[in-house]
């Protein structure tokens, strides 16, 4: 590091970022109802206006603030820019979904602007309680955000399950943390890594500390068996929270466990080394879990939060392989993460338009899709295509890479492993694409145009047999559906299906920030 610094303009982008989601806040309290959609449009210009200013100012950048607490550098930065960049695909993703189905549109882009300020902070943190606090302030955005559709059942059902789990593994991580500073006194990451190398014997107290410190981020990054929230949450949410749950949280928490471990265990190597066996059997359980149960799912949501969790295990994977010599697995992990949430994006910006026009979201009702939207079974096609692993798209890149990263950090058992759960989940995939492609519609299930005169004013007025596709949407049924996929949704579904190609076939652009931002935490590299 260049030496310390209590320069508050470094954190000038967080400062940008606060005050931009309270703007959208404020200017909601003063535009009329039906120029709500204007806030969606407010929110990604201020997001590509602080990408600006973080690149501009932080480039380049090696600091460490109050005493240590914040680092301001290349990983920092990489990931700010990775959060803020997926936060305004997630906005752009969500405008039609909103104007249809939510009420407080304010509200809902605000929370988004707080929770990817406490991403941010999450990646710069190097001490334990900095850490927490940025992960409380994600988390309580999210809890909201997943029960922000008031009228529906299952929205509230799954945002109370989720603070429910939200708070229990908060409290097990709180717990962990007292115990790591009641043995060593020390929160921050680096006296963590000397007080583990200098300790001739460690206390069995710690250890405990440190497991409970893993389950806690295990269930922010539903690890199995930590994984019991995350199929009724994601069933649960509104749909851009849905895909915001399975790309923004999972790599902002993945992003504060790669610093935790690449700063805080690994140079301790004695001691790493205990515990690489136990996050690879962990990662090895999560994957198949995730793509095992996966297979019986019959629900889109649950399918794709049963993916995000195995998933989560290739990531996982990556985790245990890091080393102090090589920086290949922080490579993989960055590049898995990028390449994860570009593909996942894809799938569910194609989703929210499906749903958009049609109302559903159970597989089997996907039948014909590929007749009447041609473009948006494709793009579900090769989403599910790059999920899977398959060559040309994202997924095959970004998975050869870190399986590589694993089998040569001598974990090769782990990374057969992660090729047989890669072979599983094709099956799942490849069951939605064929009632896409192969399934036909049934006549009494296409879609009816509808007037404003023949929408109920009130949810008790509609009639389930007089709309039929809206009879599952509980809460939803008094918003209309559209005729066919905004030009905006088009829009994000070719810049992100670019996206996934380009990351299949050219990936070499973005190695280059990523080594930076390795050679950040792993400096021994």
């Amino acid at each position: 590091m260049t030496g310390l610094t209590d320069n508050l303009g470094l954190l000038t982008p967080e400062f940008a970022l606060a005050g931009l989601a309270f703007l959208v806040l404020a200017v909601d309290l003063f535009l009329p109802r039906d120029k709500k959609h204007l806030l969606a449009w407010l929110s990604v210009a201020g997001l590509v206006g602080v990408i600006v200013l973080a690149a501009v100012m932080l480039w380049g950048k090696e600091e460490s603030l109050y005493d240590g607490l914040l680092a301001v550098d290349d990983f920092s930065l990489f990931f700010k820019i990775f959060f803020m960049g997926m936060g305004i695909f997630i906005i752009l993703a969500s405008i039609d979904y909103v104007k249809q189905f939510l009420d407080h549109p304010g509200e809902f882009y605000g929370l988004i602007l707080f929770s990817i300020l406490g991403m941010n902070v999450m990646a710069q943190s190097r001490e334990l309680l900095t850490a927490y606090i940025a992960l409380e302030l994600l988390s309580f955005c999210l809890y909201v955000l997943v029960s922000h559709a008031r009228s529906s059942p299952r929205s509230n059902e799954g945002g109370l399950k989720y603070i429910i789990i939200g708070a229990f593994s908060s409290a097990i991580m709180l717990y962990g943390i007292s115990m790591v500073y009641s043995t060593l006194g020390v929160t921050r990451f680096e006296d963590i890594s000397l007080a583990l190398t200098s300790a001739a014997n460690v206390s069995p107290a710690l250890w405990v500390g440190i497991g409970l410190l893993f389950v806690g981020l295990g269930f922010k990054i539903s690890a199995v068996p930590f994984h019991a929230w995350a199929p009724d949450t994601y069933e649960g949410a509104p749909y851009p929270v849905t895909a915001y749950l399975a790309i923004g949280s999972k790599a902002a928490a993945f992003a504060l466990l790669l610093r935790l471990v690449a700063e805080g265990f690994v140079p301790a190597v004695d001691r790493w080394d205990q515990w690489q066996l136990i996050i690879a059997v962990l990662a090895g359980v999560t994957m198949v879990v995730g793509n095992l149960v996966a297979l019986a799912q019959r629900n889109l949501k649950r399918l794709m939060a049963y993916s995000s969790i195995a998933h989560a295990g290739f990531i996982l994977a990556g985790v245990a392989a890091l080393t102090q010599d090589s920086q290949l697995a922080s490579n993989g992990i960055m590049l898995y993460l990028v390449g994860y949430s570009v593909t996942n994006m894809l799938v569910f910006a194609a989703l929210i338009a499906y749903f958009n026009v049609t109302g559903k979201e159970m597989i089997s009702e996907m039948a014909g899709l590929a007749d009447e939207h041609p473009f948006l079974a494709a793009c579900i096609a090769m989403g599910m295509f790059s999920l899977g692993g398959l060559p040309i798209f994202a997924g095959f890149a970004i998975k050869f890479y870190l399986f590589t990263a694993i089998a040569e950090a001598g974990f090769l058992w782990l990374a057969g492993l992660a090729i047989f759960a890669s072979l599983i989940s094709l099956y799942y995939y490849l069951q939605v694409i064929r009632q896409m492609y192969i399934e036909s519609a049934p006549e009494e299930l296409n879609s009816v145009e509808r007037d404003d005169e023949s929408t109920p004013e009130t949810p008790q007025e509609s009639a389930p047999e007089a709309m039929p596709e809206l009879a599952g949407l509980e809460g939803f049924s008094r918003a209309r559906l559209a005729k066919s996929p905004s030009i905006l949704l088009l829009g994000v579904l070719f810049i992100t299906l670019a996206a996934v190609f380009w990351i299949g076939v050219y990936p070499s652009p973005l190695l280059e920030p990523i080594e930076a931002a390795s050679r950040a935490i792993l400096p021994g590299t």
